[in-house]
């Protein structure tokens, strides 16, 4: 079967890889379905990229901010006309079910509206200076080129979040997609060339992270560097980095937590539970990889757990009666398989699940069964290591304070869920849950871009997406205007 050859976007002409190296992006729920041939790029074809993006912020700094933001907004119109095709060809490239890869469409589309509004908002300050006839303002200035990286369980949505707040500030950028997960990159970047965006703006490379993604972290022409991926390579990527005392956004792994207290609505918290474990195949940074259960209702929440996540149907996405799709590639798989022997090791209980399916419908793919553990403790390595699969434990605690120091314990901070109808113990859980990100009666899943998003400890750096991504995107210029006609000094003693 013919597949289509994708080649690098430089300078808004395309390229093959200076070394002619290739890889293919195959269909996680089937194998035999090649979604396409890109370039397996180096640091030759990232230096190219920089200069072309280098070139283009020359021009591009000086087109007004809400001349910019148009150009966003007409690519969120076009988004909406492209949605059905990009979602199924993202549910060919990644796996999870068309509904979700709809859904990440629709997240780079308001994304695009939202940032197109920002365009106007681009603030500064006005302050009075402490001498006469001088003006003090503070405005913002673009960083020049960006690097980004990107991973492959939000191939549109994050790309989005990244490309969208850096371009309406005034930088260019050079964007490196996740190798499972390249097209829907340049579906992305195609949508926004068409809605005008100038050739060099966005440049895409695709390859391999030691290959390609380090020579664009370390590029001394790369003024920033937006990162999304796991906290190993994140920490990595900020030492690299800081050695050019270069900016850096990182956006990491979660353990997120669900807790379940006795007065909550269980068939609410189950929906909750089901989604926020098994969505997107548990490849969620902010995917509910420990359900917490006070004991008055463990008993039966487990046993009902346990019953649904056996009814789901796994399969290839773009079927409508599935429910779970593949995981991204046979490492994950792998690493589903580990942690499942671990949790065994350590003395957890294997509920249902457990295995990757091999058979039938699922002989040509990468697919692994929802899986619940029992009898966790808090100290096991299932209840503190990142699975990023669909494998979920579960964890008996006594008191709402005991939940909140579970909840607490390990070493990342994403997301975090509570489940009660006592308003008090929401607000308190809101205060002392150390997480970017607390849902009240709602699952761990699930962002806005409109607010803030990402995590403390291990989990990010301090930086976000979303509503405040533009701080990271832009520097401040503090600028004094002397109309005094005369030598006037600051800083020093004026007192008469």
């Amino acid at each position: 079967m013919s597949h289509k050859t994708y080649l690098n976007l430089i300078g808004g002409e395309h390229y093959p890889a200076r070394s002619g190296k290739t890889f293919l992006n195959l269909n996680p729920a089937d194998h035999s379905d090649v979604v396409g041939e890109f370039p397996a790029s180096g640091s030759q074809d990232v230096d190219a990229a920089v200069a072309a993006a280098k070139k283009a912020f020359a021009t591009w700094r000086l087109v007004p901010a809400p001349k910019r933001a148009e150009i966003l907004y007409r690519t969120g119109q076009l988004l909406q006309e492209r949605k059905e095709q990009y979602a199924r060809d993202m549910t060919r490239e990644m796996g999870k079910v068309l509904a979700e890869t709809r859904g990440d469409v629709q997240e780079a589309i308001d994304e695009a509206f939202y940032v197109a509004g920002e365009g106007r908002r681009l603030f500064g300050k006005t302050t009075p200076s402490e001498l006469q006839n001088k003006f003090a303002m503070s405005i913002r200035m673009p960083l020049g080129v960006v690097g980004m990286i990107t991973p492959w369980n939000f191939p549109m949505a994050i790309p989005s979040w990244k490309l969208f707040p850096a371009l309406v500030s005034g930088n260019t950028c050079v964007i490196k997609p996740a190798e499972d997960t390249p097209l829907s990159t340049f579906n992305l970047v195609q949508t926004m060339i068409d809605a005008g965006l100038p050739p060099g703006v966005v440049n895409i490379i695709t390859g391999f992270g030691p290959d390609a993604g380090a020579p664009l972290v370390e590029h001394r022409d790369v003024r920033a560097i937006s990162f999304t991926g796991s906290s190993e390579v994140g920490s990595i990527v900020a030492q690299r980095a800081a050695a050019n005392f270069k900016p850096i956004s990182l956006e990491m792994g979660g353990k997120n937590a669900q807790i379940v207290l006795d007065d909550a609505n269980l068939d609410l918290a189950l929906d909750g539970a089901l989604w926020g474990a098994f969505g997107t195949t548990g490849q969620r940074c902010t995917a509910t990889s420990r359900i917490l259960l006070q004991k008055g209702i463990a008993k039966e929440f487990t046993e009902r757990l346990v019953e649904r996540a056996k009814k789901l149907r796994v399969g290839n996405g773009l079927d409508a009666a599935v429910e779970v799709g593949p995981q991204v590639n046979e490492q994950q798989i792998e690493t589903s398989k580990k942690y499942v022997a671990i949790a065994l090791a350590e003395g957890a209980e294997l509920l249902t699940g457990g295995v990757p399916l091999s058979e039938g419908t699922h002989l040509n793919g990468t697919f692994f069964a929802p899986t619940v553990f029992g009898g966790v403790t808090p100290q096991m390595r299932i209840a503190c290591e990142e699975v990023f699969g669909p494998v979920v434990s579960l964890i008996e605690f006594d008191t709402f304070e005991q939940a909140i120091q579970i909840a607490n314990s390990i070493d990342y901070g994403l997301s975090t869920a509570l489940y009660t109808k006592d308003v008090n113990r929401a607000f308190a859980a809101i205060r002392d849950l150390e997480a970017g990100i607390t849902y009240i009666n709602a699952p761990t899943i699930g962002a806005e871009v409109h607010l803030p998003f990402g995590g403390v400890k291990q989990t990010g750096n301090g930086h976000r997406e979303g509503s405040e991504a533009i701080d990271f995107y832009t520097t401040w210029k503090a600028v004094y205007i002397d109309y005094s006609d005369k030598l006037q000094r600051a800083q020093i003693d004026n007192a008469e």
